[in-house]
């Protein structure tokens, strides 16, 4: 799958002249249009956008970049144009990096964010203590796939499958799988009702559902303009009415024993972990910080209590 961002040359940047073509120069003029459109990776972002329109990695930018006395397309001012209008970088390159893999991404599907990798990382260490010589794996609400391909990738004897809601995303995600080549299968459906036939036989599941509370609108242009409205917001005033459901479809999953790892807000890290408590089929729930040391992930292990028909209910 493919963005359907068109990519007219637009007008240069007010106050930033025409635009150069030689490398050095040009990289120099997108840094400080980036720059001033608040934008803190500016550098970064600047160097990577002439990677892409080279079609080199950004370390063959960087050393071009060194010995400059080249010059970049005349496509290069047009996305810097669009950048600095908070198009988010990852649709103008069509790619988002997340642990070992290069995902396809574009309007229609959430940017997997560096933070998550953290509840892949818990998940693998889950996988490694289990017994089972071909653990089940679900992940709920998958977006791109990132998680599920994640864990694909570093724990081939996983049998992975992930569901989706969104037909958009969905596409994103087949897209990303068959690309790769991992044997993931994912389901266009409701996390609620996927997968009966691995009911009780998961040994993990993880999610990174919505959980932005309403009236809470995100203040980056990237985010709030671009990103799914589905894949973020929570659709209650905690933000936690998703997960909840979502942690409801992972205990009918999951076997006893078995592990959840759920990402959220870090605020919300308390009300998380009083909801798993309150259900009643959960035990030993605690919460994981990022790499940034911000609370991220909240993790429980199922109990063998039945799963209450009011779990996924807001409170």
């Amino acid at each position: 799958m493919t963005s359907p961002i068109p990519h007219e040359p637009p007008a240069p940047l007010d106050g930033f002249g025409a635009p150069p073509r030689e490398i050095r120069a040009a990289v120099r003029w997108a840094t400080r249009a980036l720059g001033a459109a608040g934008i803190a990776s500016a550098p970064v972002d600047a160097l990577l956008l002439a990677a892409h329109v080279l079609g080199v990695d950004p370390g063959e930018a960087r050393r071009l970049l060194v010995l400059g006395g080249i010059d970049l397309p005349d496509r290069y001012a047009g996305l810097v144009t669009e950048r600095a209008g908070r198009v988010p970088l990852q649709h103008l390159t069509g790619r988002a990096h997340f642990r070992s893999l290069t995902l396809a991404v574009g309007p229609g599907v959430f940017i997997p964010r560096p933070e998550t990798e953290t509840l892949v990382s818990l998940a693998l260490a889950a996988l490694a203590e289990t017994e089972d010589p071909e653990p089940v794996v679900v992940d709920l609400a998958t977006g791109s796939g990132a998680i599920a391909l994640a864990i694909k990738a570093e724990c081939p004897s996983a049998r992975v499958y992930a569901v989706e809601i969104d037909p958009l995303a969905h596409g994103w995600a087949v897209a990303n799988r068959d690309r790769l080549g991992l044997d993931v299968e994912v389901q266009l459906g409701d996390a609620c009702t996927a997968y009966p036939q691995l009911w009780g036989s998961a040994a993990v599941v993880t999610c990174n559902p919505p959980y932005i509370p309403d009236g809470q609108v995100p203040i980056d242009p990237e985010v709030r303009d671009h990103d799914p409205e589905l894949a973020l917001y929570g659709r209650s005033a905690d933000g936690l009415a998703v997960p909840r459901v979502m942690a409801a479809a992972a205990a009918r999953l999951l076997r006893p024993g078995g592990r959840l790892f759920m990402e959220h807000a870090e605020t919300q890290g308390p009300g998380l972990l009083r909801a798993l408590a309150g259900a009643g089929c959960w035990t030993g729930a605690q919460d994981h910080p990022d790499l940034t040391g911000r609370p991220r992930v909240s993790a429980a292990i199922r109990g063998d209590a039945p799963v209450r028909a009011d779990l996924g209910s807001p409170s």
